[in-house]
C-alpha cells in the first residue's frame, strides 16, 4: 500500500513540475512573431500597419529598437524606448491605430 502511494505521488510531483514549465513558456510563445524587414515593409505597403514615423510620437521617447510583429492575431510595433530619465522601456503600439496597447 505504502508503495503504491509513492508511485501515485511521483507522477503528480511530474505533472505539477511540467504545468509549471507550460505556464512559464506560454507567455514566451504567445508574445509576438515578428516579421522580417521585407514583410514589414510589405505590410505597410499594403496598408496593413502604418509607417513607423506615424506611430513614433506615441513611443514617449527616443525609439532605440523597432519591429513589427503579429501578436494575437493583429500587426504591433513591439519597441525598446530610450525615456528622458535615461531608462529603456518596451512599448507595444496597435500597429493601424498608433494606440499605445503596452
Amino acid at each position: 500500500m505504502v508503495r503504491q502511494l509513492h508511485i501515485r505521488k511521483v507522477p503528480r510531483r511530474v505533472a505539477l513540475a511540467l504545468a509549471v514549465t507550460l505556464a512559464l513558456l506560454v507567455p514566451a510563445t504567445a508574445q509576438a512573431e515578428c516579421l522580417s524587414q521585407r514583410e514589414a515593409r510589405q505590410a505597410v505597403e499594403a496598408g496593413e500597419a502604418r509607417p513607423l514615423g506615424s506611430v513614433a510620437g506615441s513611443a514617449g521617447g527616443e525609439i532605440v529598437r523597432a519591429e513589427l510583429c503579429r501578436q494575437g492575431g493583429q500587426l504591433v510595433y513591439v519597441l525598446s524606448v530610450l525615456l528622458a530619465d535615461q531608462r529603456v522601456q518596451e512599448r507595444v503600439i496597435d500597429a493601424r491605430s498608433g494606440q499605445v496597447l503596452r
